[in-house]
């Protein structure tokens, strides 16, 4: 197949596969006229790609992968680089999601504080002569 039909299959552009190329992702076949050509194999190795970046892997990150892939392994997984590189992302994953939670953590003390002043505020403007509430935001 053609870089265009690859393309289409994939749901990427010629570009996209042109840069992958540069980059020594996918190979540079060429037929007698000069045309890329492109098969199965190659079109296994752009999906696999496709799939790691869509889970947020960096394009570099892909290369064990696709070396598993060539060297003849189904998946591209299942090869020492492979795994250690799922490691890696599993990793900084768990750091993300550590984060994440020390933000939600502070968002919610937030959250009851503006909740708990909110309360003070009602509380207060039910009183006779107790000031109007009002927001901060809205001036």
């Amino acid at each position: 197949m053609r870089i265009g039909e690859l393309a289409r299959r994939v749901g990427m552009s010629t570009r996209t596969l042109r840069y992958y190329e540069s980059r020594g992702l996918l190979p540079a076949r060429r037929n007698a006229n000069g045309y890329r050509v492109y098969d199965e194999r190659d079109l296994r190795l752009v999906e696999q790609i496709r799939t790691l970046r869509d889970f947020g892997f960096e394009l570099e990150e892909t290369r064990p992968f696709v070396e598993c892939l060539r060297a003849g392994h189904p998946e591209g997984d299942s090869c020492p680089a492979s795994l250690a590189v799922y490691r890696r992302k599993l990793a900084e994953l768990d750091v993300l999601i550590g984060e994440l939670q020390s933000v939600r953590a502070q968002v919610g003390v937030q959250l009851a504080r503006a909740e708990r002043a909110r309360d003070e505020l009602a509380a207060d403007a039910l009183v006779p002569d107790g000031p109007e509430p009002r927001c901060e935001l809205g001036g």
